[in-house]
């Protein structure tokens, strides 16, 4: 069964939100994407979810997708978290007799670290995959807090984000991937990165996923949080001929079981 919903967020702003269901479901991942996508590009990844009778909440951030506000910005760093930790309340809420777990890419992967270190003890574990948590890549915090927050600079991110060209060219055509994002997007992730750089108290169950030959996040940001967490129960994963997405790559059927697998552990 699939749901669609908006919800005003903390602060008002509308966010289009996903929710399917399977007919017994045993837990529930809450689907964080990344920059200048939207949460359409993880059907695949909902369905695998389903099969393993998984509920999934999706959304888009705010600025992307269906999601209101104003397009690929953001004010300051607490508006992704916040949007994300909004959206895992409704799933927390809706489902009290279920474990809820976290996925995020990209991004999404920082939002998901960054949830986990703001929102400590609220869910059963996190995935995060390519997550920009340092940004040894410089994509993000090169933007100084000199430039203007309403300068737009393309979406580039195309050729790095699969090695898969049929991936590739989907993106493209993808008429809800932003062409576009704003220095305010990255100033603000940005401080969000400085933060959570220097507040090492992340302490949740994680499964870290990298693509070795990620172009768009470097594996470093994956190597470096993963020695920085006080997380117990962590885990780590660099798959050798992957790129950016690697729940999109040629072995995303082996990637995605992969995360099942830790999901199911920890049910």
């Amino acid at each position: 069964m699939r749901e669609e919903r908006m919800v005003p967020s903390f602060d008002g702003v509308e966010l289009a939100v996903t929710i399917d269901t399977p007919e017994n479901p045993k837990a529930v991942v809450v689907i964080v994407h990344g920059l200048c996508e939207h949460m359409g590009r993880y059907q695949y990844l909902t369905d695998k979810l389903l099969e393993h009778n998984i509920k999934v909440y999706r959304f888009d951030h705010r600025g992307h997708g269906k999601s209101g506000g104003k397009r690929y910005f953001y004010s300051n760093k607490d508006e992704i978290i916040d949007d994300t930790n909004f959206i895992t309340d409704i799933a927390i809420t809706e489902n009290p007799q279920l474990h809820v777990f976290m996925i995020g890419h990209s991004m999404g992967g920082f939002a998901a670290a960054a949830y986990g270190t703001k929102y400590p003890g609220k869910i059963r574990g996190l995935v995060i995959s390519g997550g920009v948590t340092r940004d040894n890549n410089k994509l993000i915090t090169a933007v100084g807090s000199d430039v203007d927050p309403d300068t737009e600079f393309p979406n580039e991110l195309g050729d790095g984000v699969c090695s898969d060209p049929n991936v590739v060219y989907a993106y493209g055509l993808d008429p809800l991937n932003g062409k576009f994002f704003t220095a305010g997007l990255c100033q603000s992730v940005g401080d969000g990165i400085r933060w959570l750089t220097e507040t090492k108290t992340f302490d949740y169950p994680v499964l870290l996923m990298h693509g070795a030959k990620d172009s768009v996040v470097n594996p470093q940001d994956t190597l470096d949080f993963f020695s920085d967490i006080q997380s117990k129960d962590k885990e780590m994963l660099i798959f050798g001929d992957s790129m950016h997405e690697v729940f999109n790559e040629f072995i995303h059927d082996e990637v995605i079981a992969d995360a099942i697998d830790w999901i199911e552990y920890r049910i």
